[in-house]
């Protein structure tokens, strides 16, 4: 049924008169341009992603004719590097890697969390303009600081200084790699928290203030719990950078691949043994080579799993405004 407005007539009464249909236009030649690169861009990272199972399909088949999935997913022994490079005759227990990795990476988080989380409150909530504008851009700087950088920093410098304080017995250990790692990994949860903060409406924090409540209160009874999606968005990723993080852990965590539950051992995280292997010390087509395609796969389901649990949690916690 047409509805007529006086003095303008028919709503459709032709392309660009003063009752044209604004919503259902031809897009322009630009706009076109612009929307096959954009899916041509989305296309390419899908492809990448299956480029990157292709790659991993086919030394997988080999390596896993050869070795027990459940030898290899409960094995508490991992000795892939030692004897005979071409022999099949070793332990292919990968849990002393994943273990390794997971203490690792929770040390960091324990750093990063608290302090990223209260670097982004004071930025959104406390800090004044101008402090605002100094401390942002900084911030992210750190964040292009090369990791090999902060693995030698925490191999000349840290551990000399908390060895006698922590009673650390070895130079090379977990524990203060995955320090160094957690502050790592700081402007990143800090700078996507902060801006998660910072896109809460004004109106909410307005009427936590006509409620009576102070600055701190707003803060982690309103503002927090508003963006609670953007930082849990900002944790999940600091956590998949931790995760498959190298440098830090192939300089001051150590190539010792053992089962401990004491961060102030020496051991050896996934990531850092695929970069002992790819630096050269397995010759191509042995076992060794054929495991550090099976310990990438491993790296990446990890990867994906995080990802899925991330976006599953950040849905549940999204609020539009």
């Amino acid at each position: 049924m047409a509805v007529t407005t006086a003095g303008t007539g028919s709503p459709r009464s032709g392309a660009g008169g003063p009752g044209a249909d604004l919503t259902r236009r031809e897009p322009r030649y630009g706009e076109r341009v612009i929307e096959t690169l954009l899916a041509a861009a989305a296309g390419l990272s899908v492809l990448v992603t299956a480029g990157i199972v292709v790659a991993l399909a086919v030394p997988l088949f080999t390596f896993f004719a050869n070795v027990s999935p459940i030898e290899f997913l409960t094995g508490t022994s991992w000795t892939a590097s030692f004897g005979d490079k071409y022999s099949w005759d070793k332990d292919w227990g990968v849990l002393p890697l994943v273990m390794a990795t997971f203490m690792a990476t929770g040390i960091a988080l324990l750093v990063a969390i608290p302090v990223g989380l209260g670097i982004a409150m004071f930025l959104s909530e406390y800090a004044g303009l101008r402090t605002r504008k100094l401390v942002k851009p900084v911030l992210e700087l750190l964040a292009g600081i090369p990791t090999v950088v902060y693995g030698f920093l925490a191999l000349t410098a840290i551990t000399p200084l908390l060895q006698p304080l922590l009673g650390i017995p070895n130079i090379y250990n977990l524990l203060v790699a995955g320090l160094v790692m957690g502050f790592m990994i700081v402007p990143t949860v800090a700078s996507l928290s902060e801006d998660a903060m910072s896109a809460v409406p004004q109106a909410l924090r307005q009427g936590s203030y006509a409620l009576g409540a102070n600055r701190r209160k707003t803060t982690l009874k309103v503002v927090f719990p508003a963006a609670l999606s953007g930082i849990i968005a900002a944790i999940v990723l600091g956590l998949s950078r931790a995760v498959g993080e190298t440098m830090i852990l192939a300089v001051a965590g150590g190539n010792l691949a053992r089962l401990t539950g004491d961060p102030r051992d020496e051991a050896q995280t996934m990531t850092a043994f695929i970069a002992q292997i790819a630096s050269g010390d397995a010759p191509q087509g042995s076992p060794v080579y054929y495991s550090l395609f099976a310990v990438g796969a491993l790296l990446f389901v990890i990867t994906l799993v995080i990802n899925l649990i991330s976006i599953r949690l950040v849905r549940k916690y999204r609020q539009a405004y």
